[in-house]
């Protein structure tokens, strides 16, 4: 008798053994099949990240050709209102010299006058003015020597005739007045001296 109870504890336990074998392969399965699910669910995600991803980066290159097409017309075109203004006055221009004639000069130089007061005005109405240099002291940054000369009249160092007028930028200098700068009759009485000597 005690065999046979023995053999049925043996029996119960490697059955609840198998049971519990059989559970614990279930929960691998079914661990598998949720980490399978959930690996597909992460792969799809990645796959629409880097597909947004891959499209963020085509619309910024897309942006960046577009803003580099828009700067390189703006700066091709940036004169295009300023050569407007100035066509007017160049048909004026072209008015005036079908005009001519010996017996017209007065209305022609009225003419000519119009026109360069129209075009000055169009310069300055865009920022352009003209450096006022006669009678300034000589500033380097405005004025360009092309020589000086003795003067009485004039204090040293002062522009004493404009070969050419030089223009602003509103505020940058586009050309140089090209002066005449004073210098002092006795300095250059005792340069001459001592060039002599």
């Amino acid at each position: 008798m005690k065999k046979s109870k023995k053999k049925e504890i043996d029996v119960e336990v490697n059955e609840n053994d198998k049971t519990t074998a059989e559970e614990t392969i279930e929960n691998k399965e079914e661990t598998k099949i949720d980490l399978k699910e959930r690996v597909e669910e992460l792969e799809k995600k990645n796959e629409d990240l880097n597909d947004r991803l891959i499209r963020r980066l085509a619309e910024f290159e897309n942006y960046k050709k577009r803003t580099e097409i828009e700067k390189e017309e703006l700066f091709k075109y940036a004169a295009q209102s300023f050569i407007i203004k100035t066509l007017a006055v160049h048909e004026d221009l072209q008015r005036s010299l079908t005009h001519i004639d010996d017996e017209n000069i007065d209305a022609l130089k009225d003419g000519l006058k119009l026109v360069a007061d129209k075009f000055t005005q169009i310069l300055e109405e865009q920022g352009v003015t003209k450096i006022d240099a006669m009678g300034k002291e000589f500033n380097h940054e405005y004025h360009e020597a092309l020589l000086q000369q003795p003067s009485n009249d004039f204090p040293p160092n002062t522009v004493i005739n404009v070969v050419e007028s030089g223009y602003m930028f509103k505020d940058k200098v586009l050309k140089h007045a090209k002066v005449v700068v004073s210098q002092e009759v006795e300095k250059v009485s005792e340069e001459n001296n001592t060039e002599e000597e």
